[in-house]
C-alpha cells in the first residue's frame, strides 16, 4: 500500500512538537518503515516529532530524525 495523506492525523501539538498517527489497516508495519514511505508528507513533519503507526500486524512508535526532502524515522531509545 502506498502513503495516503488522509490516514495521517495530528493527535497533539505543543511548543513545536507534533504527535502523529498513521493508520494503515491493509498494510504491514514493514511497509510503513521502508525509506521513502512518508516522503509525500515531508513538509508536514519536523525533526523531533513522534509518529504512531497502526498496521494490520500491530503498531509502532517512531521518532522523526529528519524531514526535509525525505522523512527518516528512528527507533525510540
Amino acid at each position: 500500500m502506498e502513503f495516503t495523506v488522509r490516514n495521517l492525523s495530528v493527535l497533539a501539538y505543543a511548543q513545536g512538537f507534533t504527535l502523529w498517527h498513521y493508520r494503515a489497516p491493509k498494510s504491514r508495519l514493514a511497509a510503513l518503515g521502508k525509506p521513502g514511505f512518508f516522503d509525500h508528507a515531508a513538509d508536514m513533519f519536523t525533526p523531533g516529532d513522534m509518529l504512531m503507526m497502526s498496521a494490520s500486524d500491530g503498531g509502532r512508535v517512531a521518532f522523526v530524525a529528519a524531514a526535509q526532502d525525505s522523512v527518516q524515522l528512528a527507533a525510540l531509545a
